[in-house]
């Protein structure tokens, strides 16, 4: 079977509806996808309705933003939680508004050295979803000052960019404990991408297994081998579910569906653990 848990649609940052992701899952040949938007479920119903369509498995998602205390951002990937549990929806609905107070700030910055604004970012972004940096990303795209995502997020949305402000969010273990509470299994995103910045210090993977943290993605393009490595390590010492994924987000990054997999035997510990929502496999 070919998994991909690590999915993204244009309800967060993504450039295809849910309903497309799903097609273009189908396309890519996998037999199981996820679909893990950013901070909300709300592409969940077509997402599934379009796998029945077409017989392709689904594993209803989401990948919440987190702070640890060093303030070095965290995405956890929750799977199959409850999507109307009100602890962790108030929690959300902190972060997306946390997200448009970011994203505005970005670019009443960047504002300053080039023709952009609020109006023209909002253009890039779909109806009911939160603007990010990645559509300020498309909107930089369209005025011509970088070629595409990847070049604006290694240079004007960078970290280390003078137009970067910092995500206040949740903590990454009362995120893990709230997702467990809701039913939900929660997976480490991408813990090893040094090239996206600063990594989490070791106390932090310790506080979320202590939390309930139940797995960790180490087969991610943005891992580093070294990092993969202690990974492995790590799932191996605390008995944690492995997974691999694409994180794609159509043509809004160069991910590509099913450049990663996870093995059948992780997905089945995902479905097992999971109570607060059904996996259609």
């Amino acid at each position: 079977m070919r998994i991909d848990l690590h999915t993204h649609s244009n309800v967060s940052d993504g450039t295809e509806s849910p309903s497309a992701l799903i097609r273009s899952a189908v396309a890519a040949g996998l037999d199981v996808v996820a679909l893990t938007d950013h901070d909300q479920t709300s592409g969940w119903v077509a997402a599934a309705a379009t796998a029945q369509e077409v017989g392709i498995g689904f594993i209803p998602g989401m990948e919440i933003t987190c702070q640890d205390s060093q303030g070095i951002s965290v995405h956890l990937l929750s799977y199959l939680h409850d999507p109307n549990y009100q602890p962790l929806l108030d929690e959300l609905d902190l972060a997306l508004n946390a997200r448009i107070i970011r994203a505005q700030r970005i670019v009443e910055r960047l504002a300053e050295d080039y023709p952009i604004n609020w109006d023209l970012v909002r253009e890039h972004c779909q109806p009911g979803s939160t603007v990010g940096r990645p559509h300020i990303a498309d909107a930089l795209v369209a005025a011509g000052i970088v070629e595409n995502r990847n070049e604006a997020f290694a240079n004007v949305l960078s970290f280390r960019s003078r137009y970067y402000v910092a995500h206040p969010a949740v903590d990454p273990a009362t995120a893990v404990q709230l997702v467990r509470e809701a039913g939900g299994v929660p997976v480490f995103a991408h813990p090893k991408a040094s090239a996206r910045g600063r990594v989490v210090a070791d106390k932090t993977f310790y506080d979320m297994i202590d939390a309930g943290l139940a797995g960790v993605e180490v087969y991610h393009r943005d891992n580093s081998e070294e990092g993969k490595r202690w990974l492995l390590k790590l799932a191996t010492e605390h008995d944690l579910i492995i997974t691999g994924s694409s994180d794609y987000h159509g043509t809004g990054k160069l991910n590509r569906l099913g450049e990663n997999l996870t093995e059948p035997e992780m997905l089945q510990r995902i479905i097992q653990e999971g109570t607060g929502s059904q996996a259609l496999v």
